[in-house]
């Protein structure tokens, strides 16, 4: 079988010391979905904080905690693409735990994600702004070579 290999902009990164997460920085469509994924994030949550009001016995919470973790990890696998096992990059590690700073893993993560996902977003959008400049230059300098002429 024959194969395209190209430069897909596909960057690693480990996650504090364990797994490796692997995305386009400058793919508008993962930083797109980044932006949405934080509403997806909310309903979650706040469906998690309905169903704990009820009365449950700590296998219930438990069962609601475990099932939140899944779907926190599917909306991430969603942003990253599907090569990317969030339970396995995390080392299994409950979204929802408290870190040692107070916040939760999954605000934590996304803190540490944003800046290269902004960087990248900015890299993408400079260069095509400059394309498009080269582009202009290109066929300002066309057309005064046809006058000239």
């Amino acid at each position: 079988m024959e194969k395209f290999v190209f430069d897909d902009g596909v960057r690693e990164f480990q996650v504090n010391g364990g797994g490796v997460l692997r995305f386009n920085p400058g793919d508008m469509n993962l930083y797109g979905r980044f932006l949405e994924a934080a509403e997806k994030i909310r309903t979650v949550e706040t469906e998690l904080v309905a169903a704990g009001q009820q009365a449950l016995d700590g296998a219930g919470v438990l069962r609601l905690m475990v099932e939140a973790d899944r779907k926190l990890k599917d909306i991430l696998g969603w942003v990253f693409g599907e090569g990317n096992d969030l339970d396995a990059v995390l080392g299994g590690v409950n979204l929802l735990a408290v870190a040692g700073n107070g916040e939760r893993v999954i605000v934590n993560l996304m803190t540490a994600v944003r800046p290269v996902l902004e960087a990248g977003a900015k890299a993408c959008v400079r260069a095509q702004v400059d394309r498009a400049v080269e582009d202009a230059e290109a066929e300002r300098a066309r057309r005064k070579l046809t006058m000239d002429n």
